[in-house]
């Protein structure tokens, strides 16, 4: 679910209530499910900055590579809302803090790729991005044939070192449950653009550089 909050910065004058029962829940249940999320919060500290370990994610990597890069903002506790046609059934913690956000920036920077397009900045998204992007992150042999659609198909296979962090970090990556990350960060043989699928966050912040370098203003505001 996306939260976009009033102009106005109100709240209230987006959202209408409505009586669980109302909207169709059994109202103990829901009771017990919101409990339920508040007190299985995730283990990961609330500050990220501070943090020596974060589990299932540093404790994986070697350093220097597990080093945080940029500025941490600490988040809440666990928040959330339960809408029913459009209006709110429940609501727990804090649901209008702003606090930072991972996996689904993938999606944010997949909206901001589609903006791209519709406004005629990216021609298509079968098009080299070194069509759009100049400088060296697309300029060898090897890079210059990616595409904006390897780039969100995580099928890149780019290779180079972004914000001191190189590409060979997620290599043998696995996600999902019962994942073996014993290979994790091991290097491995590229292969041809657009053959090969591997989850790697190096990759996706160079989508978020490339948008950057497109749209030439900061992403939040696009997204507004």
């Amino acid at each position: 679910m996306t939260y976009t909050p009033s102009p106005s910065g109100d709240s209230s004058a987006d959202w209408q209530s409505i009586d669980t029962k109302e909207a169709g829940f059994d109202s103990a249940r829901l009771a017990d499910a919101t409990a339920y999320a508040l007190a299985t919060e995730t283990p990961w500290p609330r500050d990220l900055g501070e943090a020596d370990s974060v589990p299932g994610l540093t404790d994986i990597e070697p350093p220097p590579w597990n080093k945080p890069l940029g500025i941490f903002k600490p988040r809440g506790g666990p928040s959330g809302v339960v809408l029913r046609g459009g209006k709110i059934a429940a609501t727990w913690g804090e649901p209008e803090r702003v606090d930072m956000t991972f996996s689904i920036a993938k999606s944010y920077l997949s909206i901001l790729t589609g903006v791209a397009v519709a406004d005629g900045l990216i021609a298509d998204i079968d098009a080299p991005v070194a069509d759009s992007v100049s400088g060296e992150l697309f300029a060898s042999e090897h890079n210059r044939h990616i595409t904006w659609r390897h780039l969100l198909h995580q099928t890149s296979e780019w290779s180079g070192t972004l914000f001191d962090k190189p590409d060979q970090v997620d290599h043998f990556r696995q996600v999902g449950a019962g994942s073996d990350n014993s290979r994790k960060g091991e290097k491995r043989e590229l292969q041809t653009p657009g053959t090969f699928w591997e989850y790697n966050d190096v990759r996706v912040n160079l989508l978020a550089l490339s948008l950057l370098h497109v749209f030439k203003q900061p992403l939040p505001d696009v997204l507004k």
